[in-house]
């Protein structure tokens, strides 16, 4: 079926979020009329699809990369030597 217009602007929007300012959650606000929870929710789905990873190859593996990060730290808990939060 394609990204979406969204879909795309979801990873564009990932690209550059730091270089706008204020908060990241006003910016999904503003920008996407969405709330943090619903906008990471469909990050998420991006990430598993094919066309987003065809669309933008860097912040798709890297986004995966911190996805599968997150996912260990909060099963396995940090590793030696890295504090937590990072």
């Amino acid at each position: 079926m394609g990204l979406s217009d969204r879909d795309r602007s979801i990873l564009d929007f990932e690209r550059t979020w730091w270089t706008q300012d204020g908060p990241k959650e006003n910016a999904i606000r503003s920008q996407f009329e969405l709330s943090p929870t619903r906008y990471y929710q469909l990050l998420n789905q991006l990430l598993d699809d094919p066309e987003a990873m065809a669309y933008d190859p860097l912040v798709v593996r890297r986004l995966r990369k911190l996805r599968t990060e997150r996912r260990k730290a909060r099963f396995v808990g940090p590793s030696v030597g890295q504090h937590p939060g990072r």
